[in-house]
């Protein structure tokens, strides 16, 4: 077997060996799925915080437009619109408010009955008419869910068997109280 080996210095090179260079036509690229799938892929390569930030401000945009017409925005008056619209301003929940407590002293009739009280205790306070016969007076309830503040100590009753309880009521309450013990006599159930 012989091999033949060629080298390149035994082979002269011509310019007609080497072929012309190709001119690549232009073309616009090609882009599957269209435009139509641009914010789906923009999902799924990691660009959620800009998308996300987008929705967040349409919403809050949205928001901030539908209270424009409740006359807070500058120039509107008060009840209409920027387009002259009477609009009807919006129902809002009712705030819990605070309701300031007073120390009410009430004179219960039988003292027995108070000292069945101790302090932080929940009563309801009951009157019933003072009638010089005994007659039949309707009784009742003059404050629900009163906190008993301070009892007597013992020893401490009127001569007619009475008792003095301070309660703690909103101010309406301790008024109504005042008002019926002075025609009234009072009692307490326990809550």
């Amino acid at each position: 077997m012989t091999t033949t080996s060629f080298s390149r210095a035994s082979v002269p090179l011509s310019r007609s060996s080497v072929p012309a260079p190709c001119v690549v036509p232009a073309f616009e690229p090609v882009r599957g799925g269209g435009a139509r799938r641009r914010p789906l892929r923009a999902l799924g390569r990691g660009r959620r915080a800009p998308v996300v930030l987008l929705a967040v401000t349409v919403a809050a945009l949205a928001v901030a437009g539908s209270g424009a017409g409740t006359g807070r925005g500058a120039g509107a008056g008060a009840g209409a619109s920027p387009s002259g619209v009477a609009v009807t301003p919006r129902a809002r929940p009712p705030a819990a408010v605070a309701v300031r407590l007073v120390s009410a002293p009430v004179r219960i009739a039988d003292a027995e009955t108070v000292r069945l009280l101790r302090a932080g205790d929940r009563v309801d306070v009951i009157a019933a008419p003072n009638s010089p016969m005994g007659g039949a007076g309707e009784a009742r309830v003059v404050a629900t869910g009163a906190r008993v503040a301070e009892v007597p100590r013992s020893g401490e009753t009127r001569s007619d068997g009475g008792a003095l309880v301070v309660l703690s009521v909103p101010r309406s309450t301790a008024a109504a109280l005042a008002g019926a013990g002075v025609t009234s006599q009072l009692a307490v159930t326990l809550c």
